[in-house]
């Protein structure tokens, strides 16, 4: 089973019909659904046929049920503690479905202490970088990583957000993925640029390092081999993008567990992440 510990919140997407009029109206959508990125993996897990847990606080409020019965529905496995207030993000959408998130995620930061029954039965432990920015969560997630190391799982980190990496400082996030050997790093290609040239397999304790790029062939780094681009699945007509790196990291995951090697699960990856971004864009299968 696929693991993910972090943000179980509730997005208020705003996604606009035109450029934004400042100072006056713009004409835009605005729905209300489930997300947090430790969510949306395990989501996207479930959806492409594999068990997973989310583990995580929700606020003991009305949204907070409603969060947790909108995982559970799906299939998924959910630990929760409840307490405080529900975290929410606003996520505009643009024109051409790029995001903005206004981020206010309340409990969702005061998981603490960690339970090392929340790793009975799984073989991987995604953390998202979300996860290890604040106290107290940040130490829960530590914890649970370097617990599941000790158990021989496979422990994977994504690097979340360059905003909140460049906030927390580069050399204290090199050093702490360093200090959690993960197997498996993600990023996205602003996120790798702002990490820089020590964000390579060498420098990270030969951890695999996917460097995701949109539309674009995610790049898979492993140590003492030559990089390789695998190409992605192209989907016309998106509006949203939303969650589509979690679903990525989601399906090279998924496939790296049942034994899958790295080029074909990153190609797994890119399978999960199409129908992702299908779903969030209204648009058919094919």
């Amino acid at each position: 089973m696929l693991g993910a510990v972090g943000d179980l919140l509730e997005d208020v997407v705003v996604r606009l019909h035109e450029t934004v009029n400042h100072a006056s109206d713009t004409q835009a959508t605005v729905l209300r659904r489930r997300g947090g990125s430790a969510a949306n993996v395990v989501e996207a897990a479930v959806r492409a046929g594999a068990p997973a847990r989310f583990i995580g606080q929700v606020g003991g409020d009305g949204v907070g049920q409603w969060l947790t019965d909108q995982l559970t529905a799906l299939g998924a496995e959910v630990v929760v503690r409840r307490e405080g207030r529900s975290g929410t993000i606003i996520v505009l959408l643009d024109v051409n479905g790029e995001r903005t998130m206004l981020s206010d995620r309340a409990t969702a930061t005061e998981l603490s202490p960690p339970d090392p029954a929340w790793l009975d039965g799984l073989h991987t432990l995604h953390v998202p970088f979300y996860s290890l920015e604040i106290e107290p969560l940040a130490s829960t997630s530590m914890t649970l990583a370097a617990m599941a190391t000790q158990r021989g799982l496979t422990v994977s980190i994504d690097m979340s957000s360059a905003a909140v990496l460049e906030r927390y400082g580069v050399p204290r996030a090199l050093s702490v993925i360093r200090f959690l050997r993960p197997t498996v790093v993600l990023a996205n290609e602003l996120e790798a640029q702002v990490l820089g040239a020590s964000f390579r397999p060498e420098q990270l304790g030969g951890a695999m390092v996917i460097v995701k790029q949109g539309a674009e062939p995610a790049i898979v780094h492993r140590a003492g081999e030559p990089s390789v681009e695998v190409p992605a699945v192209l989907v016309p007509g998106v509006t949203d993008t939303t969650g589509a790196g979690d679903a990525f990291a989601a399906g090279v995951l998924i496939a790296l567990a049942r034994g899958d090697d790295a080029i074909t699960a990153v190609h797994n990856g890119h399978v999960v992440a199409a129908a992702a971004v299908r779903r969030a864009s209204l648009l058919p299968e094919g």
